[in-house]
């Protein structure tokens, strides 16, 4: 593969680098370059061998410039790097995420556990719950009702002395839900600034992660993000810190592709499939395409694509 210079760049011309396309998974990673003449090439390496490299990713565009050990990445001959990883769904699977409290108005302690008791296996005769994210629960005082009304204030000394005992215990992601924050978050945001003035490292808050009705599918999705999101930033940051202001892009769950700073926990769960998904889609498009069948096929087969998906 020939491979740009910055003498034969166009100045000011981002067309001019290499594009890079890259699948991060659990065991393999695999990547796919293309030069600005359109030649393509493939490297396939294992994704875990601290023997040899410290990052599949970078070591793929390594291969690929033809870089030997210690040679810094050429940023400026690389016009776009793109990701699909697994690094997020492993963390959930194997319950590897951050540690996370959890707070939420009072009363609702149960809140997120109790669910909407939905019985997959309804004539089981010993349901098992799923395993919470989070290890702890802070009731906090507070309280809007569905028309804004502020029942209850919230007492920040209380809430602050609570968040203290989670810190001093060693956590640092904080999970906030509270009644109706998606349309009324002041108390929300109250809690955010007192845990960032703390220390904690990750907050999410309900009424940014997902700002929708439904306090149990809302409050799920939040803790998830505090759940993933350290463990995910830490990743990206290790990735960009190796390719500079080169542009970088993930993959998301909904199979679209979001900036490296705008990539959250929540979007992440399902960046590695989505990938595979979107792929066999376009190419079932180009299928159809060139053999005159019907159009409405990829349309058709996307329920089974999305069942597959879910079921991975």
């Amino acid at each position: 593969m020939d491979i740009p210079t910055k003498a034969n760049e166009d100045a000011g011309d981002p067309s001019a680098g290499c594009q890079f396309w890259i699948d991060r998974g659990g065991t393999f990673t695999d990547v796919v370059a293309q030069n600005p003449d359109g030649d393509l090439v493939t490297r396939k390496l294992l994704s875990a061998n601290p023997a040899r490299y410290n990052d599949a990713a970078i070591q793929g565009i390594r291969d690929v410039l033809q870089l030997s050990v210690g040679d810094p990445i050429p940023t400026e001959i690389i016009e776009t790097v793109k990701i699909g990883t697994t690094v997020a769904t492993n963390a959930l699977l194997e319950r590897k995420g951050e540690r996370t409290v959890l707070v939420i108005n009072h009363g609702f302690a149960d809140a997120l556990r109790i669910g909407y008791q939905n019985r997959p296996e309804i004539f089981a005769l010993h349901p098992t719950l799923p395993a919470l994210l989070y290890e702890r629960v802070i009731e906090a005082p507070g309280r809007y009702d569905a028309g804004g009304e502020e029942l209850e204030p919230m007492d920040a000394d209380m809430m602050r002395a609570q968040l203290q005992d989670a810190h001093d215990d060693g956590i640092r992601c904080v999970a906030v839900v509270f009644m109706h924050s998606y349309r009324y978050p002041a108390h929300e945001k109250a809690v955010d600034e007192i845990a960032q003035d703390m220390g904690f490292t990750q907050v999410s808050a309900s009424h940014r992660v997902s700002p929708l009705i439904k306090l149990v599918s809302r409050g799920d999705t939040t803790v998830v993000d505090a759940y993933l999101s350290p463990i995910l930033r830490r990743y990206v940051d290790s990735i960009a810190g190796e390719i500079g202001d080169t542009q970088l892009m993930f993959m998301q769950s909904n199979g679209g592709l979001a900036d490296a700073r705008h990539f959250q926990g929540k979007d992440s769960i399902l960046s590695g499939p989505a990938g595979g998904v979107v792929g066999a889609q376009h190419r079932l498009c180009v299928v159809v395409v060139d053999r005159n069948l019907d159009p409405e096929l990829p349309l058709a087969l996307a329920p089974v694509q999305r069942e597959h998906l879910v079921r991975a």
